[in-house]
């Protein structure tokens, strides 16, 4: 999918909030466009948001609107969305995680449907899961819950009919063609394959969300023996 000329879009969010469209459905190129704009507006530093959240295909900025002039902030957003692509942007830059993870076993007990509904050979999930290097889409649905994408057309498979009540922290979750990775644990109707030891929530740093929409993820096999073993996690792009 590419974006149309109808977008990006600009639409009310409530008193204190300003949503920006960039495309009707998920797409990467439709994704990169809402982190590289998310991070253009940090960027500017403007003083009357409050805060940004992207997601899979807009932007939402919140403002406060006792101090807000609602129809300047408009303005300046699309001026800087009016700007070059090859304009530099002085922000925060996405950053490149590799994640040790246990596939199969207790640490994967969805594996073996997960190769039925991919057509992979079980004994080759691993390798086919850790050969993909995947895009911070978005951050949702529980806090630090990050969703990564877009992996090969094998593994579009649907979600489970069931939920099931509790998968762990550090779960590898996979559906649709992306991976979910949940900083804490939460009910799923997501197929668990693998975990890592990566915790990508941390409550009392100064930064508690670890991943963020536009930084990359690759995956290495691990032992379980290894599980345990102090391990660095971020690499230079």
């Amino acid at each position: 999918m590419q974006p149309s000329n109808d977008y990006p879009r600009f639409h009310d969010a409530g008193e204190s909030g300003l949503l920006i469209e960039f495309g009707a459905g998920y797409d990467p190129k439709i994704n990169a466009a809402v982190t590289a704009f998310d991070r253009r507006v940090q960027a500017a530093g403007l003083s009357e948001i409050l805060e940004t959240m992207p997601s899979f295909r807009s932007l939402l900025v919140r403002f406060d609107p006792l101090s807000c002039d609602y129809e300047a902030l408009k303005s300046t957003l699309r001026r800087l969305l009016s700007q070059p692509a090859k304009t530099s942007i002085a922000g925060p830059k996405p950053r490149h995680f590799r994640l040790p993870v246990v596939y199969g076993g207790s640490f994967g007990p969805d594996i073996d449907e997960v190769a039925a509904l991919s057509g992979i050979a079980a004994a080759d999930i691993p390798d086919s899961h850790a050969s993909e290097v995947l895009d911070v889409a978005m951050l949702g649905f529980s806090p630090g819950l990050a969703y990564l994408g877009q992996m090969a057309p094998a593994w579009d498979i649907p979600r489970a009919e069931s939920l099931r009540p509790s998968v762990p922290v550090g779960a590898i979750l996979v559906a649709v063609r992306q991976t979910v990775l949940p900083a804490t644990p939460i009910p799923t109707g997501w197929r668990q394959i693998g975990q890592t030891p990566f915790r990508s929530l941390q409550p009392d740093a100064e930064r508690p969300f670890l991943l963020s929409p536009g930084d990359k993820v690759s995956f290495v096999p691990i032992t379980a023996a290894e599980f345990d073993k102090p391990w660095t996690f971020e690499v230079a792009l």
